[in-house]
């Protein structure tokens, strides 16, 4: 048995998602200190509070980029509630044998996506 399943191997490999948005209506920037891996999730967001288009920029293992990846993909076309509702254990399922010693990866992954929405909805209020 392989240490990642394929559908990690092919979001570490082959991003869809991968970038940067300029102008983001809203920037979620995490790290976890022990292991090292950061991680930045931009998001654009369209009428009815809908992600229109997100991006990430991570540095960190195949498991932090498969994870960031797959963020996006759960988010995209979502409205906020519903991409706030997106939990690491939906993208380490979606994912698949996500080993253990790798959910702290789906964990920063949900929490930069909660900290984009979070800029995006403090930066509406001004």
């Amino acid at each position: 048995m392989s240490y990642y399943s394929k559908k990690v191997m092919e979001h570490f490999l082959h991003p869809k998602h991968l970038g940067k948005i300029d102008n983001a209506d809203g920037l979620g920037d995490t790290e976890n200190l022990r292991c090292g891996d950061s991680m930045k999730i931009y998001i654009r967001v369209g009428p009815a509070e809908r992600i229109e288009d997100i991006k990430f920029l991570t540095m960190g293992c195949g498991a932090a980029i498969a994870t960031s990846d797959m963020i996006c993909d759960l988010a995209k076309g979502k409205t906020l509630e519903e991409a706030e509702k997106i939990k690491f254990s939906d993208i380490a399922d979606e994912l698949g044998e996500l080993p253990a010693q790798k959910l702290h990866c789906a964990h920063l992954a949900e929490k930069a996506l909660k900290a984009a929405i979070k800029d995006y909805e403090s930066k509406k209020k001004k």
